[in-house]
């Protein structure tokens, strides 16, 4: 039985296979109730989603928004919820950071390139479609060619943080962008917390810079991983939210729609949060 809760899933708009529409389709047919689109470093996803929800009555879309950020012991996601997602300082931010990724994605290709992987910019550009080219249109790409043998492959021995054709871009620091879902009047949380090494200590910078809210419960999470975020979060008196980080990249191993446990009652403290600070993207429907 899948969760009527998803508060992280991702669409064509970045690096997700499914696109908006398809998104909302998928997530009514196993009767969900709230989700959340968050594209990385695009908003674009947002409304186009929130209109197909016309075609469903007791589906909510949050908006959202995953920011890439960088420190000196990995990245750090931040979501963005509630953001106002028509807001033009935050989208030219975000469009600054997009042109980075698509810089970086073709060094990583000229990086594989001599490595004796012949993958072309034109091809991963191909899988990309509409959405911004990042690291899995790449690792695709190397699939097709038989240089993988799955998409986790790819990023362990290749393209992730110390792999021969990995690549930095411009990022801002954690603070920095919890800083700017604030000013666009949104509730930044910090997502998948246990990917990054000590933790705690990140989300205690956090706090002081205006941190809302910790995903918990996360796909990739145990239950005993899930509960020890739990009372961090109660420590620092944020909210709970969680997801399954839905890409569709690949339907046997992702967690699917709905495939993270998450409370109904992290949806519902989170809309009554936006409602607390009036965030601007609150939609007058949302219950």
């Amino acid at each position: 039985m899948s969760s009527k809760v998803d508060l992280h899933i991702h669409t064509t708009v970045s690096d997700g296979v499914h696109s908006p529409e398809n998104i909302v389709a998928k997530a009514a047919k196993v009767n969900m109730e709230y989700i959340a689109i968050c594209d990385h470093d695009n908003l674009g996803g947002v409304g186009i989603a929130i209109e197909a929800t016309r075609r469903y009555p007791k589906l909510r879309v949050i908006p959202g928004v995953e920011i890439s950020t960088d420190y000196s012991g990995g990245d750090v996601h931040i979501l963005g919820y509630f953001v106002d997602y028509q807001d033009p300082v935050l989208n030219d931010t975000l469009t600054e950071m997009r042109r980075s990724r698509v810089e970086r994605a073709r060094d990583m290709v000229i990086k594989l390139n001599g490595l004796g992987m012949e993958i072309s910019w034109q091809r991963v550009s191909e899988i990309a479609g509409e959405g911004t080219v990042g690291r899995p249109h790449i690792a695709t790409a190397m699939l097709e060619k038989g240089y993988i043998q799955n998409m986790g492959e790819a990023f362990d021995k290749y393209i992730g943080r110390g792999g021969p054709a990995y690549v930095e871009r411009i990022k801002m620091n954690p603070e920095e962008a919890v800083r700017l879902v604030l000013s666009c009047g949104g509730i930044p949380v910090m997502a998948h917390p246990l990917t990054i090494m000590d933790h705690e200590p990140m989300v205690e910078r956090l706090v002081q810079a205006g941190l809302m809210g910790l995903e918990c419960h996360y796909g990739g999470f145990n239950p005993q991983q899930i509960d020890g975020l739990v009372k961090l979060a109660g420590k620092h008196h944020l909210l709970t939210t969680g997801g399954s980080d839905y890409h569709g990249l690949d339907e046997l191993t992702e967690t699917p729609i709905g495939g993270a446990e998450v409370p109904l009652q992290d949806a519902k403290k989170l809309i009554a949060k936006a409602r607390q600070i009036k965030a601007k993207g609150l939609a007058e429907d949302m219950e």
